[in-house]
């Protein structure tokens, strides 16, 4: 029973990863992100953190981690959803 659903398993792995390839080879290349799926934050423009402050208050403002690339300084490309191609 193991070894059937484990073999089912790894068909199922194969075939998806042949369906990937053969829409990544006939799909567009994404300019957006220069087919690599993602871009440097538009919000922190690449600094992991932006300005804020809770009631526009200019003698008290604080850094705060990006909420859109959570501090990792890129983010996903929104055309190809992060894959690269259309």
């Amino acid at each position: 029973m193991i070894a059937l659903s484990l073999a089912a398993s790894t068909t199922v792995k194969v075939i998806r990863c042949a369906t990937e390839a053969k829409r990544k080879s006939l799909a567009k290349p994404c300019h957006v992100c220069k087919e690599k799926g993602f871009y440097i934050c538009k919000i922190c423009k690449g600094n992991a953190s932006i300005q804020w402050s809770p009631l526009y208050d200019p003698i008290h403002i604080n850094p705060c981690q990006c909420p859109i690339c959570d501090g990792h300084r890129v983010q996903r490309c929104l055309n190809c959803l992060g894959r690269g191609y259309y």
